[in-house]
């Protein structure tokens, strides 16, 4: 079996102030600092089966009866609005407006990326930042987490979130089982092109974003804690430890404090 080469973060920090094109693709293992539990994780969903994760994400089920997906909803984000991102997702943002991060690839949904600063977020199963109405088909866009808090908590069907306009039942543009992706193409461009890939927080386990990284020959620097779907090569690295450890140290070796974060 080939050994997992690994990097340091000084010279993780070196490709990222040498490389003309650095892209982010990330899972739910950089927003565990946040409080956000892994679904696969030990406390995860489909481990702890306080919702029918069959159930909770399957199109045909959200159609047929969407409370099953609006209790976990509920719970989720009244999560979100107590929580702020992680100093990674922050340290992302501050790399995109200095000009050394061409965009962001999330298999997420919390939009944690964008509360952070990232302007260039392609995600590819969706989030709460947008909805359309089953019924009458009209889209809503701009959505926040509070805005969804008090369309579940106001709505006749709570914790149901219904349409303002007509009464039907909204769904927020969230990728559920039996749907297709969003933007791969773009997403796997973006990742083809680049000249550094950092994988942040994913195993690499959900089919097709899984796929994306062997779109990339460029260097490949792996951050995740627990194994990872990958197969070894000369051009990727990785690292199994906590992702804001790892990138506080590549910060500090960029010039970035990391106090930066607490502060905001």
């Amino acid at each position: 079996m080939q050994e997992l080469r690994t990097i340091k973060p000084t010279d993780c920090a070196e490709l990222i102030r040498h490389s003309s094109s650095v892209v982010a693709l990330t899972g739910a293992g950089i927003s565990t600092a946040a409080g956000i539990p892994d679904f696969r994780g030990p406390q995860g969903l489909y481990v702890t089966r306080r919702y029918d994760p069959e159930k909770v994400f399957d199109i045909r089920w959200f159609h047929r009866e969407p409370r099953h997906f609006y209790e976990f909803a509920w719970d989720f984000i009244n999560l979100l609005t107590a929580i702020r991102p992680t100093f990674t997702h922050f340290f992302l943002a501050q790399l995109a407006a200095a000009g050394n991060l061409d965009g962001v690839v999330t298999q997420n949904i919390d939009m944690l990326h964008q509360l952070a600063g990232s302007s260039k977020v392609n995600e590819l199963h969706g989030s709460y930042g947008s909805a359309s109405c089953c019924s009458c088909r009209r889209k809503y866009a701009g959505l926040t987490h509070s805005w969804w808090h008090e369309t579940m908590r106001n709505s006749p069907l709570m914790p149901i979130a219904l349409c303002p306009e007509c009464k039907g039942v909204l769904k927020p543009e969230i990728v559920f089982f039996g749907e297709m992706v969003k933007s791969y193409d773009s997403a796997e461009r973006l990742i083809t092109d680049c000249d550094l890939l950092l994988v942040l927080g994913s195993s690499l386990t959900v089919t097709p974003a899984s796929l994306l990284p062997y779109a990339a020959l460029a260097i490949t620097v792996v951050v995740n804690k627990g194994g990872v779907t990958l197969e070894p090569a000369p051009h990727r690295f990785f690292i199994n430890c906590e992702i804001d450890d790892y990138f506080k140290k590549v910060a500090s070796s960029l010039g970035v404090n990391s106090t930066d974060y607490i502060c905001r």
